[in-house]
């Protein structure tokens, strides 16, 4: 029954994944949006740390935690996201929707096996700016998702390496309707682009007894810049702007050149110590190379980039892991806290997130499967200079199914 819900779930779950948003934000009007968070909803009420590794959960953040794996495991996870943006004069509130993520992770001996999808980046904004003579309609949709293929291998108790090939493809739509005072007509721009490309993770765990209850564990992983591939399209149109809606006067395709561009690299290290089965505490930190990136549809030249960083603290507690007659005590309780300086810069602001997570574990079933709930409360960009704050609420929601395939019976 458990193989016959997973092959369903791949299948009915794959197409929307591909369709999604995700975001409602206006800052993933820059470059080809925002980053989506790559781990799973634990690691995410955790303040995003992916430094903890064990035999019955998926650790999407680390290709080498595939090794340590004893059961098969399926993972999926969504959220949802209410935000209140406001500027210095006015505010709005917003919401989006959106499967986080699809995986399976398969042991083999020393050697461990994952797979699926997620989102990559994510696309998501309607928004006005107003000019002395006239106003500009921005909206865009889309992003890039990625299908992933990790193998793992143990070298030793203490240390495992693993490598992650990632396929990431996707579109971005983005329009701008404009409209000045005195002119009957508007116009109206209509920019596609088509992404596609290969990039590789690569990781390590390495995990010790420092005293006889004791175990510090280390993580690291790479991603090397790659090179992604645009096909682009554009359309402009004369339109008419009336009360009931938009109508196209004259439209025409404009010639664009395929381009390509480099997507930076990442390097990540984290540390934790935990006591098994009972607490752990880690912390993490991220620096990304940020690149360039210019916008595809829109000239921008008030925003720039510099490096990207993240910090990262978080951990949980399990009070009685083994207890029969309470079941709060098997149940795990997860938070943490994060600060990003996301590398973009408008107007000479940096754009920072900071957020607070907590969350619970709940086992279900037999074989250490568990439901995972979590919440988050955070903050993005700044009012200074006509930009917009985003104060937003997350809801994690996520299952890990574990399960034995390979089990020889001694009994028919």
């Amino acid at each position: 029954m458990f193989r016959k819900i997973i092959v369903g779930v791949f299948l009915l779950i794959s197409a929307s994944l591909l369709a999604q948003e995700g975001t409602t934000s206006p800052y993933s009007f820059y470059g080809i949006g925002i980053l989506k968070f790559r781990g799973t909803a634990e690691n995410r009420t955790m303040g995003g740390v992916g430094v903890f590794s064990d035999s019955i959960h998926l650790n999407l953040q680390n290709p080498a935690s595939y090794a340590g794996l004893k059961l098969i495991n399926f993972s999926m996870g969504a959220s949802h996201k209410n935000t209140k943006q406001k500027t210095a004069t006015d505010d709005q509130r917003v919401s989006a929707t959106s499967l986080d993520y699809i995986a399976m992770g398969i042991p083999m001996g020393k050697l461990g096996l994952g797979f699926g999808l997620m989102p990559y980046t994510s696309v998501g904004y309607h928004f006005y700016s107003n000019q002395e003579d006239g106003v500009t309609e921005y909206s865009g949709s889309g992003g890039l998702n990625k299908a992933f293929l990790s193998l793992a291998y143990q070298i030793t108790p203490e240390l495992s390496l693993g490598v992650e090939s990632n396929y990431n493809f996707g579109m971005i739509e983005n329009t701008g309707t404009s409209s000045k005072e005195n002119i009957e007509y508007g116009t109206r721009a209509y920019n596609s682009s088509e992404l596609y490309g290969f990039s590789f993770n690569i990781g390590a765990i390495y995990k010790r007894m420092i005293t006889e209850k004791l175990e510090l564990s280390g993580s690291v992983t790479y991603t090397p810049g790659t090179s992604f591939n645009s096909n682009n399209y554009r359309k402009l149109a004369t339109v008419s702007i009336r009360p009931t809606g938009i109508f196209t006067v004259d439209e025409r395709e404009i010639d664009m050149p395929n381009t390509s561009f480099t997507f930076p690299s990442q390097f990540t290290v984290g540390v934790g110590i935990t006591e098994q089965k009972y607490w752990g505490i880690g912390a993490e930190y991220t620096l990304q190379e940020t690149s360039n990136f210019s916008n595809r549809a829109f000239e921008t030249e008030n925003v720039s980039y510099s490096n990207a960083s993240k910090f990262r603290l978080g951990g949980y507690i399990i009070p009685n892991y083994n207890s029969f007659g309470d079941y709060f005590k098997r149940m795990s309780y997860r938070g943490g806290v994060r600060f990003e300086q996301t590398g973009l810069r408008i107007d000479g602001h940096e754009i920072n997130e900071f957020g607070i997570s907590f969350g619970v574990g709940m086992p279900v079933g037999r074989l250490f499967s568990n439901f995972n709930l979590g919440f988050e409360i955070g903050q993005r960009g700044t009012t200074d200079s006509g930009l917009i704050q985003e104060n937003f609420f997350n809801t994690f929601l996520s299952f890990s199914l574990n399960d034995r395939w390979f089990e020889k019976r001694l009994y028919d």
